[in-house]
């Protein structure tokens, strides 16, 4: 076992001069910075695109391989010169520490046009073309489907024109006639964020992070996805969700969570071996190091509710061929390399087939003081064979939780578990310094913990529909005294990378 540690922190919430995070220059300071402070991990939100009638909520994406091109950096392509300096001076007034997405898509929506303007005139073909060719199964339905849903006016794909709801061949061979150079420009979209994320992680790799993904588990009813391949989702004639995903009342939500994915047929999938899942992940991995497999116990029996439903709490959990699936991905990837979200209302069976298959579980530090004793995210209870977490993204930051959620019963037993007084200037260190010492392989800890900020700052509330996913660091947080602090703690939990071995 190599003990070893890293943040949490969506690519989206780097600081930026173009109001938003991106893969340019900051997340290469970012991975030094990193680096400075000893830490091995950075685990990141999903790269998907965001739609804004999604909330932007990169859990519902319109594409389970499509990149968000808003991560694209501006600096990069004025750096290959598909723009210059002047595109880049006249930019919007951008909010500071939050991202205004309706904003940014406008604005560099503009300037990508511009670069694929650029990119034509130049005729820089080749490596497009083999981008195209490589990924042709998924970046041919995605590039129709983006500029079919332009000319819609943004109708979800369900109300087009039954040609094009029903993918007639006639229908879109019309569409690749009247609208090729629009299809074309989201494929360039595509090939350039791929390109820029690519270069990216090779930073990484030369600063030997280890680069997390996150792959959510269902998909948004209005996705290339689902259109491309209704037959694999439970939907009616008329394409609409016979069923959809969540689940019951838990920690988040006493109404539960109703997500609204429409369910997979799996029994379709089963029967051509699961292979949408396997395509799935082999794309992700060209992307990530190791993938978290999000809400993790819907691969094994998942929460059905009926369409139309107003809450999660009328529903019915359902089973899932697991162990046929299982087995195809083990010989797919026989390295296994993912990490199981497994919160929520579990069972037996779910541990069981987590622990069969050899993959880190989740723990959650701010839900381990309600009864210590036995309660499994109680450090004295974990394992190494898990991920130790302050919160996750889903939780207050650890400030947050101390003046707004943690009950008075559970500061109590936090104060005793800890042996000393707790208060608002020590939360975060005393958390942090809780997840380091675990005896858990592997210690995350997101980023706001470390500079210490309250609930304002965290990334999402569960079950509410707008004003999440837009936090950001300001300029100069992650200052070298705060590397220095965190590489301190880290060589005394002894979570530093092994020393290169000498020739």
């Amino acid at each position: 076992m190599v003990r070893k540690s890293g943040v949490l922190l969506s690519l989206t919430s780097l600081p930026s001069k173009h109001g938003i995070g991106d893969l340019g220059p900051e997340a290469s300071r970012f991975a030094e910075f990193l680096k400075n402070a000893g830490q091995t991990v950075w685990q990141v939100l999903p790269l998907t695109a965001v739609d804004g009638g999604n909330g932007n909520s990169p859990y519902s994406p319109p594409s389970a391989f499509a990149g968000n091109p808003l991560l694209i950096s501006l600096e990069s392509l004025a750096a290959s010169g598909l723009l210059d300096g002047e595109d880049l001076r006249d930019m919007p007034a951008f909010p500071h520490g939050r991202i205004d997405y309706d904003l940014v898509r406008t604005s560099k929506d503009a300037l990508l046009r511009r670069a694929w303007s650029n990119f034509k005139d130049a005729k820089q073909w080749t490596e497009y073309d083999g981008f195209f060719s490589a990924n042709r199964h998924w970046l041919e339905p995605y590039s129709f489907f983006a500029a079919i849903k332009e000319i819609q006016g943004g109708r979800c794909w369900y109300e087009w024109p039954d040609g094009l709801k029903f993918r007639q061949h006639e229908a879109l061979h019309k569409i690749w006639e009247t609208r090729s150079d629009e299809i074309m420009y989201h494929r360039f979209v595509q090939f350039v964020f791929y390109s820029q994320l690519a270069a990216f992680k090779d930073c990484l790799d030369q600063f030997n992070i280890e680069f997390v993904g996150d792959m959510p588990i269902y998909m948004t009813l209005d996705s290339a996805d689902v259109w491309t391949n209704p037959h694999l989702f439970e939907l009616d004639e008329s394409m609409r969700p016979v069923s959809v995903a969540g689940v019951p009342p838990d920690y988040f939500s006493e109404t539960g969570q109703l997500w609204g994915n429409p369910l997979y047929r799996w029994d379709a999938m089963e029967a051509d071996g699961f292979q949408w899942w396997v395509n799935r992940l082999r794309h992700l991995l060209t992307c990530f190091d190791k993938i978290r497999i999000d809400h993790f116990r819907g691969l094994i029996g998942y929460w059905s509710s009926p369409a139309g439903s107003k809450t999660a709490e009328k529903g019915c959990w359902r089973g899932v061929p697991h162990e046929r699936f299982f087995e195809r991905l083990t010989w797919e990837f026989p390295s296994r390399p993912f990490w199981a979200e497994n919160l929520g209302i579990l069972t037996p069976d779910i541990d069981a087939a987590r622990r069969g298959l050899g993959l880190p579980g989740m723990l959650i530090l701010h839900f381990a003081f309600g009864n210590p004793a036995k309660n499994p995210y109680a450090p004295h209870n974990h394992t190494p064979d898990n991920v130790v977490y302050t919160g996750t993204h889903d939780n207050n930051t650890s400030l947050g939780w101390f003046e707004n959620e943690g009950s008075p019963q559970e500061i109590a037993n936090l104060i005793l578990y800890m042996g000393k007084e707790v208060n608002r200037d020590t939360i975060c260190g005393d958390m942090i310094r809780m997840a380091m010492s675990s005896v858990a392989e592997t210690a995350v800890i997101p980023m706001q913990d470390h500079l210490e900020l309250g609930a304002k700052d965290r990334m999402n509330i569960p079950s509410t529909p707008g004003g999440n996913w837009r936090w950001r660091m300001m300029p100069g947080q992650a200052t070298d005294e705060l590397a220095s602090r965190i590489l301190a703690m880290t060589k005394l939990y002894g979570r530093l990378p092994p020393a290169p071995v000498k020739a």
